[in-house]
């Protein structure tokens, strides 16, 4: 059993408070531009589209396919191995890192485009961690 006391807690920012906020209350969100409606990812306090600073923080959908991944056998104390390192594509857009859960870290089971759903791993009585999921529960 991984001893996930090893893993690195993120620490908000102002510019990302809102973003642990939301994750804290099992919710994915991210910024949209008012002005030209691009959403994005990581927080900033700009579009970095038409760099209009009339912003707002949305509920994502939660809903994501698999874009990229490596599968790590490499061994660490926060995971049990192997595990994949990802990059999802959200719905709405913005790709983020995470990890894929609920599902055999293998190439026959994680397949590039696949429907993923967040869930969340709570750290500490603050920071809970999105990761992703197949769509519909485990695989």
């Amino acid at each position: 059993m991984p001893d996930r006391s090893k893993v690195s807690v993120p620490i908000p920012t102002p510019e990302t408070a809102h973003y642990w906020e939301g994750t804290r209350e099992g919710e994915l969100r991210l910024q949209r531009c008012r002005a030209c409606d691009d959403f994005y990812f990581p927080p900033r306090p700009f579009c970095p589209v038409c760099l209009s600073d009339d912003i707002e923080v949305v509920a994502a959908s939660g809903k994501a396919k698999l874009f990229s991944y490596v599968i790590n056998h490499r061994p660490h104390p926060a995971f049990d191995g192997p595990y994949s390192i990802a990059i999802v594509e959200l719905d709405e857009g913005p790709h983020l890192m995470a990890n894929i859960v609920n599902v055999a870290q293998t190439p026959e089971a994680l397949i590039l485009d696949m429907p993923l759903e967040v869930v969340f791993e709570q750290l500490t009585d603050e920071i809970s961690l999105p990761q992703f999921q197949p769509a519909g529960g485990e695989a």
